[in-house]
């Protein structure tokens, strides 16, 4: 989920916080001394702590830097599990595409045909607007999450104190973007937009009878035995092993640091609402390439990207970024901010070398150095 609650930093972030550094484990000392440095610096720029795994074909080895707790001081963990915000998109996409290849639906589809009567006023009309257009935010939908009085009740200080345990359907979710006029014409642009995956949650649904953390916990989660991964509705604690999660709850990097870690994360519903951790995402995003879990067609749909002038260098597929690296590498992932949290998850084209880490903070830090130290050694 891209959620504002401080400074935006990029297409789908929340920044980060601050801590001390200790590596986890290793395979291969110098090899991963860029990726550590860059986790250190993170920390330094005021990040409270860093979880990190790669796995390539030497094997798997993590990091981590400071703290987990800012008041007990406790380190982060290897294991940590966290929110992983817009990550969750590329769970819901997965979904849709294997629906799209059972035959039982299509991304051409309307939104007026799975959902008729929900994408409409203002200028929205559903009978416009394509499965695809979801997936890959050229639909024009208003986000909910620019919502000014969403924003006030969920992002900042006083809102999200006295409603963080607050329950949001998607149905209301969706109701928040209809107040708004659309960004645009269906396929003219493209702008980044929660409210697209609420909807592409709520086709899932109608599609198969059961929610979409159902299928996904049925169709990947299960298959791929990705054990500290879920898709948690309205629970409002991270499951152990995990670490605190800070905000500051403003909209601006200063000033005094909350703990966000409980929260009811159906504000988020289907555009950002689950929880995993790096070993489980590494997993998932080297079967996707590698097409454990998609037909050639549908993966190649996945990797169909549209050019997105807010993240220089990438191109934007359903729900998958492919970025170039200043090396010439391309990965392919996605990034995930929620109160508390910024994350992470990228892999080589082939799969065979991947990247997942948060940081538990959401204000600063510096992503892209981190993968650019992983894969560039830079």
């Amino acid at each position: 989920m891209t959620v504002r609650t401080t400074v935006a930093v990029g297409a789908s972030a929340v920044a980060l916080a601050a801590g001390l550094a200790a590596p986890a484990t290793a395979a291969g000392s110098d090899t991963h001394a860029a990726t550590r440095q860059a986790v250190r610096a993170a920390v330094k720029d005021g990040v409270p702590g860093v979880t990190l795994t790669a796995r390539d074909g030497r094997g798997t080895w993590s990091t981590t830097a400071g703290v987990g707790d800012l008041r007990t001081h406790a380190p982060r963990s290897a294991d940590d599990r966290y929110r992983v915000g817009s990550i969750t998109k590329t769970f819901v996409a997965t979904v849709l595409l294997q629906l799209e290849a059972e035959g039982r639906l299509s991304l051409d589809d309307t939104v007026e045909k799975w959902l008729p009567g929900t994408v409409h006023g203002n200028g929205h009309d559903g009978g416009r607007i394509t499965l695809r257009q979801l997936l890959n935010h050229t639909s024009g939908v208003f986000d909910y999450t620019s919502d000014d009085t969403f924003g006030r009740t969920y992002f900042l200080k006083d809102g999200f104190l006295a409603h963080r345990y607050d329950t949001q359907s998607p149905g209301q979710l969706v109701a928040i973007a209809m107040a708004h006029r659309p960004d645009f014409a269906p396929g003219t642009s493209w702008s980044y937009s929660n409210t697209n995956y609420v909807l592409a949650g709520m086709v899932i649904q109608q599609a198969t009878g059961r929610t979409y953390g159902e299928e996904i916990r049925r169709r990947v989660v299960v298959p791929l035995h990705l054990s500290a991964t879920s898709v948690p509705g309205t629970r409002v604690t991270v499951p152990e092993p995990s670490s605190r999660a800070y905000s500051k709850l403003a909209r601006t990097a200063t000033g005094p640091t909350y703990d966000v870690t409980e929260l009811n994360p159906s504000l988020a519903s289907s555009a950002g609402e689950m929880i995993s951790d790096a070993a489980d995402l590494n997993r998932f995003y080297s079967a996707l390439l590698r097409g454990r879990l998609l037909p050639p067609k549908q993966l190649g749909e996945m990797k169909t990207t549209v050019t997105v002038d807010e993240i220089p260098g990438a191109g934007y597929g359903l729900a998958l970024i492919d970025r170039e690296l200043s090396c010439g590498v391309h990965v392919w992932g996605h990034d995930g901010g929620i109160h508390g949290s910024s994350s992470v998850a990228v892999t080589t084209a082939d799969g065979r070398h991947s990247l997942a880490f948060n940081f538990n903070g959401d204000w600063s830090g510096d992503t892209d150095a981190v993968i650019e130290a992983e894969y560039c050694g830079r």
